[in-house]
């Protein structure tokens, strides 16, 4: 399904947070005065993301909005790279990353599912999609997950991008704390 050369050049995988990470419900209320925002995380995706820790695939988490939730999970994730901005800002963000890094957008993986992650989408080598995203994202990307976001579409992204480099085995080896899986 996924192009080995392709899937082996990817070294950044950007995840968007609400709709992807999430599906897309925010609970938020009040206590004690102080604001409260609770947000469903899919706990296979978080799988998924730790079996990359050990891999040349590092995550990084691109909100185009602020959240305590937000960095609280990615926080527990041991996600390295946590970018919140305001708004469809995502790029400058990303690049700032990459330049960092010393990586370039011919090695990133983006999966988004709504208009703010269009820019990003349009410069990612592997521009992916979640099942529920809007139609205009669908469009321009390569690969739609046949999960919708917060329902595993991260860890469907996670295990065919192990899978078409070859290293599944050796990522849930890592995992189940193996020197190799029966096969």
């Amino acid at each position: 399904m996924l192009d080995q050369a392709l899937a082996r050049r990817i070294r950044i995988l950007g995840l968007d947070v609400d709709g992807v990470l999430t599906d897309n419900a925010i609970f938020v209320g009040e206590h004690a005065d102080v604001r409260v925002e609770l947000k469903r995380f899919d706990i296979q995706d978080g799988l998924g993301i730790a079996m990359l820790r050990d891999s040349a695939i590092e995550v990084a988490l691109v909100s185009g909005r602020m959240s305590a939730a937000t960095t609280q999970r990615g926080t527990e994730l041991k996600i390295p790279h946590i970018l919140q901005v305001r708004g469809p800002t995502k790029v400058p963000a990303i690049e700032k990353l990459l330049e960092e890094r010393g990586i370039g957008w011919d090695a990133v993986a983006f999966v988004g599912d709504d208009l703010a992650d269009i820019p990003v989408l349009e410069l990612a080598a592997l521009p992916i999609a979640v099942a529920n995203a809007r139609d205009e994202v669908k469009a321009l990307c390569r690969w739609v997950t046949n999960a919708e976001g917060g329902h595993g579409a991260v860890r469907e992204v996670i295990d065919t991008l192990l899978k078409a480099r070859g290293e599944w085995d050796d990522a849930l080896a890592r995992y189940l704390g193996r020197d190799t899986v029966a096969t």
